[in-house]
């Protein structure tokens, strides 16, 4: 839907000579097909007999004749080269007109002289030149041609015997070249200027415009145009990537996906009602959705925003941990010392000689579920005590060897361990010492449920890049039994584990700690028997 954005780059104003040179071409093979025509025309008056109508009577016949092919020829050869691709220059232009105005006279010489209709061809050619070149030359062109009529004139007295009327009328045509002259410079300049202003703005235009789509580009903000349908009409590089979760597709699509499509319709019932995040695909972000309509002119639009809630749930993330941290603090204060009471008295009980067998399962169970809940006091001060992510750009195929060799090396019974990495550097920013919690939780869950499973405490580890080819991720793959389509919505809930000696946060934990570094811990459809949870880290040029 969109394309790629190119560099931005602004041309500098556009000057008067800069935009005759613009049209110059255009208007001289324009000029050169008239001349065309006109060398058609005479050459063709030789032939017929309506030459008497217009007053030609020829006085030399076979020069009037030979100069008018050879005015055809050579207007023919121009054509030629025009069509080839040849650009005149300025005095390209002037010899023409020149060379017009000389002919021109020479067949009013050869045929009737001034008296005849080839004089008006004359001012055309004046006028020509003073489009082409509205400068002190053109002038010269009018100067040039009266001077030509007067001489045509003093050349026919002297040698037809013309009369006095010849002489007024060479008057009158000359009076007439300097008139069109002038006014045709005027007119030309203001031409000129008029559209040199509209180019100018023009580009101007075509500059903010190129300036208003950079912008708009390169936003972080997604950018949607639609119908009401779901039609997309427009949409920028950050829309196509929180849309489809793959920043090197410029194109989301014709049509909006379905769960963007579905809150449009609510919108569009209840333009009051808030809609609520939603995530496009399985490797896109969550995004919330804003709508409004464009102007009555621009139609039955709509302009859509798309915001990253990454970043929010971030922010809301630090408020929640504040929170908790109080909260846990008056939980370690008020359980804490009657849970101790209670466990040392379970104990001082169970070391008693008289106790009955079944009084000491008792003391046992009461231990145990002390125990269990010490552990779990643990863990949410352990959350609410977190420091905030300290994120650090890693190699994450390095990484991950240092951390499988760490791991392996803490454990009394070294597990299998099978780690896949790629060919290229797979970068991303996370706070080592918490993307090393995040994975030993995984690892930990996963190998116990492999060994439950298969007998074997195997765990698959693979680094690889999303399809956008600029996010890494990691996947935690074992081979356990795997979770019913019912657990997966429950799964990363706090408190909730299908373990009875769980207790519940591991997985909660460790997706929290994934979107304080704007990662995103997912299950994900696995190769093999098991569960496969996967970590998306977020860009890590783009990471705030």
């Amino acid at each position: 839907m969109t394309a790629p954005d190119s560099e931005l780059s602004f041309s500098p104003p556009i000057k008067p000579g800069q935009a005759l040179d613009a049209q110059r071409t255009r208007l001289f093979r324009i000029y050169n097909q008239y001349r065309v025509v006109v060398g058609l025309i005479l050459v063709a008056l030789v032939f017929i007999s309506a030459r008497n109508a217009l007053g030609l009577q020829y006085r030399f016949p076979l020069l009037y004749e030979s100069t008018a092919f050879s005015y055809l020829g050579l207007n023919l050869f121009i054509a030629f080269l025009m069509i080839a691709g040849f650009h005149p220059r300025q005095g390209h232009v002037t010899l023409s007109v020149l060379l017009d105005i000389f002919v021109l006279h020479l067949l009013l010489f050869f045929s009737s002289g001034i008296g005849s209709g080839l004089a008006n061809l004359v001012i055309i050619s004046v006028a020509a030149g003073n489009i082409l070149a509205p400068s002190r030359i053109g002038i010269f062109y009018a100067a040039l041609a009266t001077l030509g009529s007067l001489g045509l004139v003093v050349g026919g007295a002297l040698t037809f015997n013309d009369g006095a009327d010849a002489m007024v009328r060479a008057g009158f045509l000359g009076l007439l070249y300097f008139a069109v002259a002038f006014l045709l410079q005027h007119v030309t300049r203001r031409l000129i200027l008029s559209e040199t202003l509209a180019q100018q703005r023009g580009r101007s235009i075509a500059e903010l415009q190129q300036l208003n789509h950079q912008i708009i580009q390169r936003m972080r903000t997604g950018i949607v145009v639609s119908d009401a349908f779901g039609h997309i009409r427009m949409a920028n590089l950050a829309a196509a990537e929180l849309l489809s979760g793959r920043s090197n597709d410029p194109s989301c699509g014709t049509q909006l996906p379905t769960p963007l499509k579905k809150r449009l319709d609510n919108w569009l019932k209840d333009p009051l009602q808030r809609t609520e995040p939603f995530q496009a695909a399985p490797e896109a972000p969550v995004v919330q959705a804003n709508f409004t309509r464009l102007s009555r002119e621009q139609g039955e639009q709509i302009l859509v925003f798309l915001e990253d809630t990454s970043k929010i749930a971030q922010q809301a993330q630090q408020l929640k941990l504040a929170s908790l941290g109080r909260l846990t603090a008056g939980i370690a204060h008020e359980i804490r010392n009657p849970l101790g009471a209670i466990s040392h008295a379970a104990q001082l009980l169970a070391e008693s000689p008289k106790l009955e067998p079944g009084d000491r399962k008792m003391t046992d169970i009461i231990q145990r579920h002390s125990g269990r809940v010490n552990t779990i006091i643990e863990n949410v001060l352990q959350l609410s005590r977190r420091k905030e992510a300290d994120a650090e750009l890693l190699d994450l195929n390095h990484w991950s060897r240092s951390f499988v060799d760490d791991y392996q090396s803490q454990l009394s019974q070294t597990p299998e361990l099978n780690l896949a990495l790629p060919e290229k550097p797979a970068m991303a920013r996370f706070d080592p010492s918490q993307l090393e919690q995040v994975l030993t939780n995984l690892c930990e869950n996963g190998l116990r449920y492999s060994l439950a499973n298969t007998g074997e405490p195997r765990l698959w580890l693979t680094v690889g890049m999303a399809a956008d080819g600029e996010r890494a991720y990691i996947d935690v793959e074992d081979e356990g039994k795997g979770i019913s389509a019912e657990q997966k919505s429950t799964i990363f809930e706090p408190f909730y584990t299908t373990e009875k000696s769980g207790t519940g946060l591991g997985l909660y934990l460790a997706r929290e700690l994934c979107e304080a570094n704007q990662a995103h811990l997912s299950l994900v459809q696995g190769t093999h028997s098991g569960c496969c949870f996967r970590i998306t880290f977020a860009h890590y040029r783009r990471l705030t």
